[in-house]
Parts: structure tokens; sequence; C-alpha cells
């Protein structure tokens, strides 16, 4: 079980990443219908991943791992999982503005997407992008068992 779980934990971790990188690469062109629709899908996948990735993360702290006090105690997993949580709140801004284009891509128009918001909304992603790399040091520490 232990084994299932860690590769579970995996396929969501990169189904996150990419689905960032996938972010990061469509904000960077201009925006149509199209690609504010995959960019509002996109932005789906990443949330289901990053909930399934927490829910699947604890459960392998609490059940299927070295256990809860461990962890609790880890430094770079304290770190790991802050970070997480902090990614977790920046992207609600992201998704605020890739939701509230649904009824200009219903309409089949290009949504109104103004220099700041998109700069904003740019700058977002590649802060999320900055941290899962100091999620994946945090990854490594731990797993070699440092940093406790």
């Amino acid at each position: 079980m232990p084994t299932l779980f860690a590769f579970l934990h995996h396929v969501c971790a990169f189904t996150l990443v990419a689905a960032l990188a996938i972010e990061f690469t469509l904000i960077k062109q201009e925006l149509t219908v199209s690609s504010a629709r995959r960019l509002q899908v996109t932005d789906l996948v990443l949330g289901i991943a990053a909930g399934a990735l927490v829910v699947i993360g604890l459960l392998r702290v609490f059940f299927f791992e070295k256990g809860a006090a461990y962890y609790w105690h880890n430094h770079a997993f304290l770190t790991k999982f802050s970070l997480f949580v902090i990614v977790g709140l920046l992207s609600i801004i992201p998704t605020r503005e890739f939701l509230s284009w649904g009824g200009a891509i219903r309409a089949g128009q290009v949504p109104v997407w103004e220099g700041s918001r998109r700069k904003r909304v740019a700058m977002i992603i590649h802060a999320e992008l900055a941290a899962v790399v100091i999620i994946l040091l945090c990854a490594a520490i731990m797993a070699r068992g440092g940093w406790v």
C-alpha cells in the first residue's frame, strides 16, 4: 500500500507541475477563445491534482510512511507543506480570473484581460513555479532524512 500511495502522490505532483507549465505557456500567448478555454481546463486539472496531492500526501503522513510525529517535526517537510499551502492560496487569484471568463467564452468572445491583471497572474504563476522548485528541494532533503 505505501508504494501505491507513493506512486499516486508522484502522479499528482507531476500533473500539478505539468498544469502549471501549460498555464505558464498559455498566458504568454495571445488570448483567444480557444486558449482561454484551455486555461480554464488546465486550471481545473491543476486544482484537482492539488486537492488529490494534499489528500494522498496526508494519508501517507498519517498511515503509510514514518508517522505523523516524524513529519510534523521535520523542517524540510514543514517547509514543503507550508510552501504548498502558500502556492494553493496564491492559485486562487489565477483561478478567479479564469473562471470570470465563463460568460465571454460561452458567447464565443475573447475575454477582456487588461495588462495589469495579466501581469499579476503571470507573476503569480512564476512564483508558483519557483515555489515548486523549492518544494522539490525540500522533498529531496526529506527523503534523505535531512533537516530534522
